[in-house]
């Protein structure tokens, strides 16, 4: 008798046990691993682009799901990354500049980490999250970022390292704060020695992704893992393997090398982020062999960086964290190639605003390629809906979960997008209009392209008169837009 009672009270714990754990198991939220990109455009062969290799953010589209429509709001590292991380769209009075700071625009505000943070999860920064290095405080568990081995902008070719440290032989003697006219002078605009990938930033930021999440797994704590690697910005530096998976003859220059028809000047700039390094006329167009060498430069440092995200996205499934895990990739804003005669990004077109964007989300449909309009600027709410958390009062921007659930879902009406060039952008389905605004708050310039025909934006429509009803229209919205933007929501 005593027999059969021990052996009931053991089939009765396991299964308490058992219950407990599927318990445990239902309660616990999916872990978040954010991958921010910094200056990738949706040049991916995910994303249709055949000559490019990609094949590890190939891989992670494949198993999750594209949004072709995803676009910034503001196309500089500083403000894209304050407006994805506070949920709010920028204005003309905050988040505005490459530094700028969410602490001091907007202080008080509860961050994306820290929201996460506050319900339960440990939060993690690695390389490059927020620009301003002193951003976000209270918002990570741990920060983390390489150590600077050789120089500023991550030289590691002797030639290299010799410009850099010529070009800057006075800095010793100046201890000014980090800002637009203290910066170091840049060396060249790119360069491809025989290194291994672990000696870049980005190989040195991957490999500390993968122990982080080593600790994760032996843990079993819920994480916010944001993993920010630097590459393809410039300086275009990667391992000459990644130089050598493309035949610089086989690369083309943009059809559209030159400004679109009717473009106002005040649409343009004179990329001087890219002119201020060494090997880079100061003035006037580059050449076509200058021109194709930095897009190679380009392709090699997304081949580059799409190693590294492999690493990593190995280390989740060898680890297995990837049935638990929402796996985001995000480009920081878009870049131009020479398309528009630009280079860099800062522009109010869409090839300054349009960025990659992928979610693999566990149980959810995979190999999926939406259409629908999504912003930055909505996804702080998407993830606080996808892992089951109240978001904060705040936000700006909307959930697409939905979207991520049923293609037929439509998504928004409209984005909204603003440039240091003044210009206030509204995008729709078949539109892009843009307004410049001089000082005074008057608008000086417009342009407007009919996306449907014009997917390029070569054409500037906006003085057809069989336009004005649509310019009237996107206008007004834009106007309404820019009003309301500036009102933070109180409790």
């Amino acid at each position: 008798m005593l027999r059969k009672f021990i052996v009931f009270f053991m089939l009765v714990s396991l299964a308490f046990q058992s219950h407990a754990q599927l318990t445990k198991n239902a309660l616990k939220k999916p872990n978040i691993l954010f991958i921010m990109v910094d200056d990738l455009r949706p040049e991916l062969a995910c994303y249709g682009q055949s000559l490019i290799k990609s094949p590890n953010i190939d891989r992670l589209a494949r198993m999750g799901q594209l949004f072709n429509r995803a676009y910034v709001n503001y196309p500089v590292c500083g403000p894209s990354r304050a407006i994805l991380l506070s949920g709010l769209y920028g204005s003309s009075n905050r988040f505005n500049g490459w530094n700028c700071s969410q602490d001091t625009d907007v202080p008080g505000i509860v961050s994306l980490p820290m929201h996460f943070k506050n319900n339960h999860y440990t939060t993690g920064s690695l390389g490059k999250v927020y620009n301003n290095f002193n951003d976000g405080k209270g918002s990570w568990d741990e920060i983390w970022r390489p150590v600077i081995t050789t120089t500023d902008w991550d030289y590691q070719a002797e030639e290299s390292i010799d410009i850099f440290k010529k070009r800057n032989e006075d800095r010793q003697f100046n201890s000014n704060p980090r800002n637009n006219h203290n910066l170091p002078k840049r060396g060249p605009a790119f360069e491809s020695p025989e290194i291994a990938d672990e000696v870049y930033q980005d190989g040195k930021i991957a490999t500390k992704a993968v122990e982080k999440l080593q600790q994760f797994r032996a843990s079993g704590e819920s994480f916010f893992l944001t993993v920010g690697f630097k590459k393809p910005h410039l300086p275009f530096n990667a391992p000459q393997k990644y130089w050598e998976l493309y035949d610089e003859t086989e690369i083309q220059l943009p059809g559209n090398f030159h400004p679109p028809h009717n473009a106002p000047k005040e649409a343009l700039h004179e990329y001087s982020e890219l002119r201020a390094y060494s090997n880079i006329p100061e003035k006037g167009p580059l050449s076509k062999s200058l021109s194709k060498k930095l897009i190679h430069g380009y392709y090699a440092s997304v081949s580059y960086v799409d190693a590294q995200i492999g690493r990593v996205l190995d280390a989740l499934e060898n680890l297995g964290l990837d049935e638990e895990t929402i796996v985001v990739l995000w480009g920081d804003h878009g870049w131009q190639l020479g398309e528009h005669g630009l280079w860099c990004k800062h522009s109010n077109f869409s090839t300054s605003l349009k960025i990659p964007l992928i979610f693999k989300v566990p149980g959810k449909s995979t190999d999926v390629k939406h259409e629908a309009l999504v912003e930055t600027v909505d996804i702080f709410p998407t993830l606080c809906e996808l892992a089951g958390i109240n978001p904060p009062f705040h936000l700006q921007g909307k959930s697409f979960a939905s979207i991520l659930e049923s293609q037929s879902s439509e998504g928004k009406k409209a984005l909204f997008g603003r440039s240091n060039l003044g210009g206030e952008t509204i995008i729709t389905k078949t539109h892009s209009y843009t307004e410049f605004y001089n000082k005074s708050g008057q608008v000086k310039a417009n342009m407007l392209f009919d996306l449907t025909i014009d997917p390029n934006e070569n054409q500037n429509i906006a003085a057809d008169p069989e336009n004005q009803k649509i310019i009237l229209e996107m206008s007004k919205i834009l106007e309404q837009h820019m009003a309301a933007r500036g009102n933070i929501a109180l409790p």
